[in-house]
């Protein structure tokens, strides 16, 4: 089976790449189940979930950003304008978790209802930066 790989086209996620955008999106959907658990039931232990939860995510997205960034300035690569969207959808999401691990850092009374907001953004947005990352980037076809 070879690979023909189009000019036009960029090339595939790096396996590595494609480890650390997976941690994101169920650390966020994770702390945002936390955060309407802690919402119905007010026990502390919800609310320090979500705070290490996001932290998971914020390591993992953190990793995914620096790559992104790195993808979007090297040579070759064509389709920059996807690039670039993919980019700044994985630094609003890493943006909007770190202010989400900021409201969590509070008092777990405190952290109602912003912290329940922001886990909700931010996991939409690392389901955006995983549907762009895993379903846009394709090497070439199969022959």
């Amino acid at each position: 089976m070879v690979v023909a790989s189009s000019p036009g086209l960029v090339r595939p996620l790096h396996p590595l790449h494609a480890i650390f955008l997976a941690f994101p999106l169920p650390l966020f959907a994770g702390a945002l189940i936390s955060d309407f658990a802690y919402r119905a039931t007010f026990h502390v232990q919800w609310a320090n979930f979500s705070s290490w939860l996001i932290a998971g995510g914020l390591v993992g997205g953190g990793f995914a950003v620096l790559w992104a960034l790195v993808n979007l300035f090297r040579k070759g690569t064509a389709r920059r304008g996807r690039l670039m969207v993919y980019f700044v959808v994985l630094l609003a999401m890493w943006v909007l978790g770190f202010v989400n691990a900021l409201v969590h850092a509070k008092d777990a009374w405190a952290t109602m209802p912003e912290g329940l907001y922001l886990s909700a953004i931010a996991t939409l947005l690392a389901f955006v930066a995983a549907w762009i990352g895993y379903s846009g980037f394709h090497a070439g076809e199969v022959k």
